[in-house]
């Protein structure tokens, strides 16, 4: 997860008794927070986590922060409005989609060709949606994105989405994800049957594993 960090992880996890593995809670986690200090670059993304939140009981401060070094904060805005479009979820925090921006104009900083399209196609939802994207109302939001669709704007956010959204430590509080198990005996004995949305399965659907 490539955030700007003020504080280093707390672990907290119960092990399991029987084979010494984690019972795959969830450590305390680096947010992308930051110091005002260390914040210099082009644009500044801040927010703050909500109260009572499994996330905020997570990290080791409410407030977030990521710094953009090519994109404008209004830019920035849009990006993270336009992940919410592509991949809506009303769990993920701001400081996920935040991540979205981050990545990308971490790809503009480097190359003048991406952040010139970065920049023309934030520029083209500003005018699609009449002068701020970030201000329309869902339907014209999903409406002028779907007209995007094929373009290689349109693309390049939409595939960043993928890890930028989900391969995170918040992402993975939100969703229940324990983290990878391979290396712990795989998800048999750890996490196998944790997606609490799912209706338990029969024993004899899901029997005891012959261990």
């Amino acid at each position: 997860m490539r955030v700007i960090a003020i504080q280093g992880n707390a672990p907290s996890v119960a092990t399991a008794s029987a084979c010494n593995e984690d019972v795959g809670e969830v450590p305390k986690m680096n947010l992308p927070l930051a110091r005002r200090e260390f914040l210099k670059g082009s644009g500044v993304l801040m927010g703050t986590l909500v109260t009572g939140s499994l996330l905020a009981s997570l990290a080791p401060s409410p407030v977030w922060a990521v710094e953009l070094k090519v994109l404008s904060k209004a830019e920035g805005e849009v990006l993270m409005a336009m992940g919410r479009v592509l991949y809506p979820h009303d769990k993920l925090p701001d400081a996920v989609y935040a991540l979205l921006a981050k990545d990308l104009d971490a790809k503009a900083a480097g190359d003048a060709g991406a952040a010139k399209m970065l920049k023309d196609g934030i520029a083209a939802l500003n005018k699609a949606a009449n002068g701020n994207f970030t201000k329309a109302g869902a339907a014209k939001k999903l409406q002028v994105v779907k007209a995007m669709e094929g373009q290689p704007f349109f693309g390049a956010v939409r595939g960043q989405c993928i890890t930028s959204l989900y391969d995170n430590d918040m992402a993975y509080a939100t969703f229940g994800y324990p983290g990878s198990a391979w290396e712990k005996g795989g998800y048999i004995t750890r996490g196998f049957q944790d997606l609490k949305w799912l209706p338990a399965p029969t024993a004899q659907a899901s029997p005891a594993a012959d261990l």
